[in-house]
C-alpha cells in the first residue's frame, strides 16, 4: 500500500522551530515531485514549500520563505520541512504530498488535485503567541 505518514507536529512559542518529517511506504520518492501544503480552520489549503521531481528545484509560498526549508532524508522515502521563527499564523495541519506529474515549480508553486498519487493525513502544528 501507498502511503505518507507525517509526524513533529505539536506545540511551541512564537519564534521556536519544528522539523515535520514525512515517511514514504510502499514507495520511494525517486521521480515523484513532492511537497508540503498546511490548512488552518476556517482557511483555503495553502501549497508551503515542495521539490520539483523535473529539474529539483525547490518552492516556498511568499509567506514561510526564508524560515522554512525542505530536504529530502538520505534515505529515500523521507522528506523534512524544517521550520524557524515560527509565528502563530503558522497554525495549521501540514500534509506532504508526492506525486509523479510536475506538480511542482518556482513560478507556479504546489498544485493540488484530487486523485494524486499520495496525501498524508497530516500532523497539527500550534504556535502560541
Amino acid at each position: 500500500e501507498v502511503q505518507l505518514t507525517e509526524s513533529g507536529g505539536g506545540l511551541v512559542q512564537a519564534g521556536g522551530s519544528l522539523r515535520l518529517s514525512c515517511a514514504a511506504s510502499g514507495f520511494t520518492f525517486d521521480n515523484y515531485a513532492i511537497g508540503w501544503f498546511r490548512q488552518a480552520p476556517g482557511k483555503e489549503r495553502e501549497g508551503v514549500s515542495c521539490i520539483s521531481n523535473r529539474d529539483g528545484t525547490v518552492y516556498y509560498a511568499d509567506s514561510v520563505k526564508g524560515r522554512f526549508t525542505i530536504s529530502r532524508g538520505n534515505a529515500k522515502n523521507t522528506v523534512y520541512l524544517q521550520m524557524n521563527s515560527l509565528k502563530p499564523e503558522d497554525t495549521a495541519v501540514y500534509h506532504c504530498v508526492a506525486d509523479r506529474l510536475p506538480i511542482c515549480s518556482v513560478n507556479r508553486g504546489l498544485r493540488l488535485y484530487d486523485g494524486m498519487d499520495s496525501w498524508g493525513e497530516g500532523t497539527l502544528v500550534t504556535v502560541s503567541s
